[in-house]
Parts: C-alpha cells; structure tokens; sequence
C-alpha cells in the first residue's frame, strides 16, 4: 500500500479521530497513489494513524475510511458499514398507511430516511436517501467513487429496495478531480415523481428524484417540518425559499388560516401545488409567488403586510469559508426583513445550511437583524437536522444545518 506521512505534530488533528487531511499537513507522498486509493498514514515518527482515500487534487488531500491498522478498506469492509449504518436509523415493522388514500398513490412500504451520512457514519462523501423502495445515492469524494460498485451493490440488496439511483451532481465533485454522473445504477428508471409518505410531519410528498434539489428532497428538515405543523393552527404564514412547499404543506395540515409560499423556481412551486391536491388540502388557503425572495420580502414591507409565523429556509450562502462574509450579510438582510413582517407574538423559523457559518455566528447574525429592524425577541427552541443525519463528535463539520424559532415581543 502506498503512504503518506504527515508533518510534525500535524497528527493530532487524526489522534482526535477527525477524519481530514489537508495537503499542508503532509511531509511526503511515498509511490504514486490514484485518485481515491487507499494510502496508510503515518505520523513522523512512523506510526500508524489510519488508512484514508487519497485525493491528489483537493485540499482535503486524504479522508480517513478506517482507524484500524489491521482492518483493509475492501468491499467487505464497505458493505460492512454500510449495513452498520443502516442498523441504526429505525425502520418502520409495518407498512406506511397513507391517509386519504388515492388510486395514483398506493400505500408504501419502507422508511424515507437518511440512510448514509458522509464521513459521521465512516464513509466519507457517501449521502444515501431513501424513499420507499428507492435509495439516491451521492457519490462526493474521490474515495466513494472508488467504491462505486461495492455501494451501488450493498445499497441495492436492502431488503425492500428495488431501485438505486445516482445524482453525483454536486459542484463539490470538481474539488475532487470528478464530474458530474447521474442515472440509474441498480433497477429500472425512476418515474418522473415519487410519492412519499413523512412519517413526522403526517405529510404526502412527490419527489422528482432526477432533478430536484440534493437527491430530490430536504429530509433532514423532517422533524423541523412537523413543529412548524405544530404552531400552525390559525396562524397567517409566510414561507420563503419554498421549494416544494416542504414547511407550506406542514403548516396547511396543520390549520394555517393561510400560506403564502414564495421561491424563484417554477417547475417546484408547479410541484408545490401538487402536492397541496396530493393531501387533499384547501387550495383556497395556499397562494404560490414566483420571485425573487430578496425582491418580494422588500415588496411586503411597502405593502404594509404581516404574518403570525414565517419560515426563512435559504439555500446554501456560504458554500465556502471565502463566501462567509458575504453570507453573513444575506442572513441578516433576509431576518432584518422577516423581522419588520413578523407581528408582535408572531414566531420566526430561520435556518442555515452554510457550514461555514456557525452556530454561535448565526445566531449574532439573528440578533443584529432583530436590533436593527427594532424588535425585540427570544429563542424559544434551537432546531437541527433530523436523528438520521447525525454529527459524529470528532467532525463537527458535519453539523450544519441550523435554526432557531423566536418569538416577537
């Protein structure tokens, strides 16, 4: 096996079982490993700190696959964790029983959840979502496209599961010397939506696999979903960066007096509106706008308008440490406005997905939009991804999404 060995006291990052190389911590490079290889490292002194995928291209030179000298990262080894990690989401004993059935959505079989989570369930750049009997898989580093067939197999194999689908299409592919794939890899075509069935929220959803967002849907916003749901009742709502209507839907089940839902898409507001008819709800109570969020938030304010619950649910504005700054400034512009559209006692649900911006920083974001818009407010709850995209706690870059619901005084 090939080797790296790393600079003086650049192991401890490793001895703290955080599972990145960075290309400056490395002294050497011994024989000429390819991309996604398995590579031993080493400390200076020789010794033996884990077997890693090396990436020749990226910053994040290696990704640590197994802590154990005496353990081979080889198919076994790769379907080993993927059924570990599989073992410990839950799965449903019966079959998901839909209300209001209808003849184009039967009643499903087998969970929707995350299944795989990158590097906190040991398999770096490996994201698997499952959708009944469909699984879409994402294949992020060079070290998981190494593995492709080995997962794709694994993955295909659960029981219940008829199709694997590939949606490698992220830009983080191109840091890793990758482009981008996407198609079927186990099973027929998948249909042009799915319908899902959200345990947590009660919620029906069609899910376009192929091309929607990430591997088709936002699951890890489930259980922040269903307590939208919870403070619905009566409530006028506001709900920003919709996509698909995921938090809409939620609070129209939940007995919103009104959602007004506002994304810049219009095949997934298209797909919003279908979903509405999916659950059966009032499509009196749910308007859907075309725009652009910034633009309209700023046209709700001169039209004097106010909502007793808004969801600020932004796409990713800081996909790199470089862009941080200027995504601290679209947070606290979007939040200033939500704040002025917020009536008093009225709750705001705001969230980030930018890894780079931390807890501690976006909540000082928050707090000098509430100043600067002249409101008072108070966390009430701090939200996070569901139990099934976990933080492993030696890789804290794993925690990133981020949200708090506050309260106007």
């Amino acid at each position: 096996m090939t080797s790296i060995t790393l600079k003086p006291g650049k192991e401890k990052s490793l001895l703290r079982r955080h599972p990145w190389v960075f290309s400056g911590a490395i002294a050497k490079v011994e024989g000429n490993p390819e991309n996604g290889a398995m590579v031993r490292v080493t400390a200076q002194d020789g010794r033996f700190l884990a077997h890693a995928a090396f990436s020749p291209q990226s910053q994040i030179r290696a990704r640590v696959w197994s802590w154990n000298e005496a353990e081979p990262v080889d198919a076994t080894f790769v379907a080993r964790t993927i059924h570990a990690s599989v073992a410990r989401r839950v799965q449903p004993t019966q079959p998901i029983q839909l209300a209001q059935p209808q003849d184009n959505v039967p009643a499903q079989q087998g969970a929707v959840q995350r299944l795989i989570h990158g590097e906190s369930d040991g398999l770096p750049g490996v994201v698997a979502d499952r959708y009944h009997d469909t699984v879409v898989v994402q294949l992020l580093s060079a070290g998981a496209e190494r593995w492709r067939n080995a997962i794709t197999a694994t993955l295909a194999a659960l029981p219940g599961v008829t199709r694997v689908y590939e949606r490698s299409d992220a830009d983080v592919r191109a840091l890793e010397g990758l482009t981008p794939r996407t198609g079927v890899l186990h099973g027929d075509e998948p249909p042009a939506r799915l319908a899902i069935h959200e345990a947590a929220s009660g919620t029906r959803y069609w899910v376009d696999v192929a091309e929607g967002h990430k591997t088709g849907f936002y699951l890890d916003q489930a259980l922040n979903r269903a307590h939208v749901g919870a403070h619905a009742a009566g409530r006028e709502v506001l709900n920003c960066f919709c996509y698909t209507g995921g938090f809409s839907l939620a609070a129209l089940r939940g007995g919103a007096t009104s959602v007004l839902s506002i994304d810049s898409s219009g095949p997934a507001l298209a797909l919003a509106r279908d979903n509405v008819t999916l659950n059966g709800l009032d499509a009196a109570r749910a308007e859907w706008r075309e725009a652009d969020v910034f633009k309209e938030l700023r046209e709700l304010r001169n039209q004097g308008r106010s909502f007793d619950l808004i969801v600020l649910d932004p796409p990713k504005f800081a996909p790199t440490p470089a862009s941080v700054d200027r995504a601290a400034r679209a947070y606290k512009d979007i939040n200033l406005l939500g704040f002025k559209l917020l009536r008093p006692g009225g709750r705001l649900y705001t969230f980030s997905c930018s890894g780079g911006v931390s807890a501690d920083l976006f909540q000082k974001i928050i707090a000098g939009a509430a100043l600067d818009a002249g409101v008072d407010a108070r966390i009430e709850a701090r939200l996070a991804a569901a139990p099934d995209h976990p933080v492993q706690l030696s890789f804290p870059e794993g925690e990133y999404l981020k949200g708090l619901v506050l309260q106007r005084s």
